[in-house]
């Protein structure tokens, strides 16, 4: 029921599919301990959040056999059709009653979050490139605030009092507002705060506003993902007070919090940081940040090694720190640089198993590089926008204040590392594997400044629908053919939601892309908007159902997963050809939106794709693009830009050129 309550509330929002899940950012508090004061408890809605709800099996059949058609010949489906006929009336229909059997007797969580935990933790590859993405802050409009030491000391204070506010419970819940006019007002946070919070969640529901699933947040600090035989541990201790830095890999650690847990003073770890920019210390000859590059098996065998020759005791400052500070020597040379540092870097500035980095540049520029196992973007992004605002609005420090008079040599500790000869090889031979791996990878940007989000949405197209249209016509000019294609969707409005899969290739953007590639001349201006608007409500129909949990991806996963526990054969549905190719995501696809964020990105899920990552503002459209050798980034996203040339030429009624 509470599905459908939420499928209504999205079907009455814009025309062109719901918008992104987030809110306003808040309102500074006035206290340098906390961002705000909200008068609603952080976790208020948390007990009374809607249950994940399980698709009913034959709607996940009927959503995958649509996502397939345009990926195969008849001849294929017909064998695929076959293949979901018999799953469905057969070991399917059983697996799927157990699963929802045993979603009932786990009402504290999601059918979804145990298997997605297992997945990421049980994955063997290095986390960098395969799973760790970034996001990089906008600078601070203050120009004279990007100098290295003020911002790492402003965004680290701002980090801080996250922190702070997160624990105290002060933090304004997370929540999708449709009407803010009614949802978010002091009138309405007045009364919901009294509603029980058993019952919140219906509260708001009243008010046309969805409050978000929140139970990642605790692991933003003091976390680190451990690596382990086989799967590896989400490790959190929320006693410790140091933060960890890292510069020309070498470990620092300082207390930011004093023992009271008040934040240490800003001057005071200006100071700190100040000290730490002025070790004149050669690089290690072998640093150990490369051993989290590895692959998981083997870096739980050398990380045991590490540990049993006298280093359990610092691994765990490293491990229990509120988060990692990474201090860069040089200065960033543009977009694409920007990218490959953030992104990866050169392997020994980096701790990738920590929940996030927060990497900062020496000319300032920062972003932050987290870790994915322990949870998703509307998390982090949430952190990342009230990080900016405070940082760059309720600066901790000027330029022109002065550190503290302390004696930082005592207050920041540097860790060492007692390293035998297995170990230096496991490091030497780490860096052999990360310096191979990343100098395969190429990345490319555009910034596509002919219109946005207000252009689209004046002609009733979602703007997101016509970004993955431009990216169906761009891999089909450049290699002739239809692909898997993921885009990230967050089911976050669930308790215990992570993410659902929308399908953004269709027989609707196939045609489409065909009318505008193959055979523009045969098309009218207005024949091919026509085939635009349907692409934009199918890609509009997709995105909702995905918000709402009915995606078919999710489902057909829990029941493999389940499968797979109880030592059942696997179904044939997952032994065909046309399931694997569905989930080789040649293109992985994955946007936000926020005046903090500067540029995205991540690396290719498969070796032999593209990883895009794009944002749609209102009078422009960003793009930025990674590849691995066999594909081309660059020629990928001219062929974007043709393509959106192409859109909006076609919109404005003109002749598509060849």
């Amino acid at each position: 029921m509470v599905a459908r309550l939420l499928l209504r509330a999205w079907t009455r929002g814009p025309a062109a599919g719901p918008g992104p899940l987030c809110r306003p950012l808040s309102v500074d508090s006035g206290s340098s301990e906390y961002l705000q004061r909200s008068i609603v408890p952080t976790m208020h809605y948390q007990d009374s959040l809607p249950r994940l709800p399980i698709p009913k099996l034959k709607d996940t059949i009927k959503r995958y056999l649509r996502a397939q058609k345009p990926l195969l010949d008849d001849g294929q489906f017909r064998k695929t059709e076959q293949f979901c006929k018999n799953f469905e009336n057969g070991i399917g229909k059983e697996l799927h009653e157990q699963l929802v059997a045993q979603d009932k007797q786990n009402k504290h969580t999601s059918y979804i979050s145990g298997p997605w935990f297992d997945m990421y933790l049980s994955a063997r590859d290095p986390i960098v490139l395969n799973f760790n993405p970034f996001m990089a802050f906008s600078p601070d409009p203050k120009s004279e605030y990007n100098d290295q030491l003020t911002r790492a000391t402003n965004l680290t204070v701002s980090a801080v009092r996250f922190l702070k506010t997160l624990r105290a419970g002060l933090l304004e819940p997370e929540v999708f507002h449709l009407n803010p006019a009614k949802s978010d007002t002091d009138t309405f946070k007045r009364l919901i705060r009294f509603v029980p919070s058993s019952l919140s969640w219906y509260g708001a529901y009243l008010v046309n506003a969805y409050p978000l699933d929140m139970s990642q947040y605790f692991r933003l600090f003091n976390s680190t993902r451990l690596p382990r035989p086989i799967r590896d541990e989400l490790f959190t201790n929320e006693k410790a007070r140091h933060l960890l830095v890292l510069r020309k890999g070498h470990f620092y650690v300082f207390d930011v919090l004093d023992q009271d847990g008040n934040i240490v003073g800003a001057s005071e770890i200006q100071a700190h940081l100040k000290y730490i920019l002025s070790d004149s210390s050669p690089a290690p000859e072998f640093p150990l940040a490369y051993l989290t590059t590895e692959n998981r098996d083997v870096w739980a065998e050398l990380r045991q090694k590490l540990a049993s020759g006298g280093n359990e005791e610092t691994l765990r400052k490293v491990d229990s720190a509120v988060f990692c500070l990474c201090l860069d020597d040089f200065p960033i040379k543009d977009l694409v640089h920007l990218s490959h540092n953030m992104l990866h870097g050169d392997g020994t500035n980096r701790w990738f198993d920590k929940s996030f980095n927060l990497i900062v540049a020496k000319d300032g520029t920062a972003a932050v590089n987290f870790e994915h196992a322990w949870g998703d973007g509307v998390a982090v992004l949430r952190f990342f926008n009230e990080v900016f605002k405070d940082s760059t609005q309720a600066h901790a420090i000027t330029p022109q204040s002065q550190p503290a008079r302390t004696d930082s040599s005592v207050a920041v500790q540097k860790l060492n590392f007692k390293l035998n000869d297995a170990l230096k090889t496991g490091i030497s031979t780490a860096k052999e594997k990360f310096d191979a791996t990343v100098k395969t990878l190429t990345i490319d940007i555009i910034r596509f400044q002919r219109g946005g989000k207000e252009f689209l949405k004046k002609q009733k197209l979602s703007p997101d629908s016509v970004v993955q249209l431009a990216f169906q016509m761009a891999f089909l000019r450049q290699y002739g053919q239809t692909v898997a294609t993921y885009e990230s969707c967050s089911t976050a409005a669930f308790k215990h939601g992570r993410t659902e899969t929308i399908r953004p290739a269709s027989i609707f953007t196939k045609r489409c892309s065909q009318a505008f590639v193959r055979e523009p001349a045969k098309h009218s201006a207005g024949e091919l908007q026509q085939m635009m608007t349907e692409c934009s409500k199918y890609h509009g129909q997709l995105t909702k159902e995905a918000a709402m949990g009915q995606g078919f991806d999710r489902h057909l996963f829990a029941l493999r997963y389940l499968a797979a526990a109880k030592g059942i054969v696997l179904p044939e549905l997952y032994l065909d050809p046309a399931y694997g190719q569905i989930n080789h995501n040649i293109l992985s696809t994955s946007t936000l939106s926020s005046s903090a964020v500067n540029i995205g990105g991540f690396a290719p899920v498969v070796p032999d794709g593209f990883g895009v990552g794009y944002a749609v503002h209102d009078n422009w459209i960003g793009c930025n693009v990674s590849s691995y050798p066999g594909r081309n980034a660059r020629e990928f996203l001219q062929c974007v830009e043709k393509a959106l040339e192409d859109i909006f030429d076609a919109i404005e009624g003109k002749c598509i050129k060849t």
